[in-house]
């Protein structure tokens, strides 16, 4: 008699149990309970991918440069650039965009109207331009400028004390009142004054009185031109005393005026110096509440002491 293999029926007791516990199981459990593959180290850390820069666009690029005359090198020192929106788009007034003091920058410019301004000393150029895309060009800018120096000397050809001396400049424009346009005011004598080319007014002015000195001049583009102004002036210093020759007296208060009675200068002090034109004047000494005169002349190139005595 043969034996029931038992162990069949085992094995197949086992196999339906399985099959029954996967059939009863929650979705995934199964998963959660099989190895999972290797994660890495936990202090791993994962950077994304950033997305590229997007590209600069839609503005245009103006490469300027600036020459005294038309035939002339580039300029390359002393330029200051200056561009301005257009009015027209902000509002009635035009927009200051930006300043630039290399000698030939590139601008960079978002589409619309623009004035680009120029300028060497007072010497100075302004130009629209449109800026409609993206584009790329040069703009030249010719000044038609020269230099100009002022130098003041006195009448007997000695070199006025350039300390004392200023200078103002006025164009050959006139207002509607006839007056010349004034360029700039309070220069000093030797520098170089940079200017468009055209005719010029110099008003130089010795000390801070009377005595003064005018000149038309010519400026040329690309040329510097020197301009000697001599000055017909007097050097005049004025003392209360008490008799001839005596000690100035100190807390005095003065005035100078021309002998019609015109104002020209006050001041106070025991020794005060004052620089005149040549003419004919009226000094007043007030002093303790008491005022002394004394009516005097001087001419050009005259070094004077006027002593003004208490009777």
């Amino acid at each position: 008699m043969q034996r029931f293999p038992y162990w069949l029926l085992a094995a197949g007791s086992l196999a339906f149990c399985l099959a029954e516990a996967t059939a009863q199981a929650p979705s995934g459990q199964l998963e959660t309970n099989l190895p999972q593959p290797d994660a890495g180290p936990a202090n791993t850390t994962v950077v994304p991918r950033s997305p590229a820069a997007p590209k600069l666009s839609g503005f245009g690029q103006i490469s300027v440069t600036a020459h005294l005359t038309e035939n002339s090198l580039p300029i390359t020192q002393g330029l200051v650039w200056r561009v301005f929106r257009d009015k027209a788009a902000v509002g009635g007034k035009d927009l200051l965009v930006s300043t630039h003091r290399d000698a030939n920058p590139t601008l960079r410019l978002d589409p619309g109207n623009y004035w680009i301004n120029v300028a060497l000393g007072r010497a100075n150029l302004t130009r629209k331009v449109a800026i409609a895309g993206e584009q790329a060009t040069k703009m030249r800018f010719v000044l038609n400028a020269g230099g100009l120096r002022l130098i003041p000397v006195l009448v007997n050809g000695e070199a006025a004390n350039a300390k004392l001396v200023t200078f103002d400049v006025e164009s050959d424009e006139r207002d509607g009142h006839g007056q010349r346009t004034k360029v700039v005011s309070g220069v000093r004598a030797g520098g170089v004054l940079r200017l468009n080319a055209g005719i010029y007014s110099i008003v130089s002015r010795y000390g801070d009185a009377n005595a003064t000195a005018r000149a038309d001049v010519s400026v040329e583009a690309g040329k510097l031109s020197e301009v000697t102004l001599s000055h017909a002036a007097a050097n005049v210093s004025f003392k209360l005393v008490t008799r001839a020759g005596g000690e100035a007296i100190a807390d005095t208060q003065w005035g100078v005026t021309t002998s019609q009675g015109e104002a020209i200068k006050d001041s106070s002090g025991a020794l005060p110096n004052y620089i005149l034109a040549p003419g004919t004047y009226v000094v007043r000494a007030r002093h303790a509440g008491r005022l002394y005169t004394r009516d005097f002349a001087v001419k050009g190139g005259d070094s004077a002491f006027i002593e003004v005595v208490m009777p």
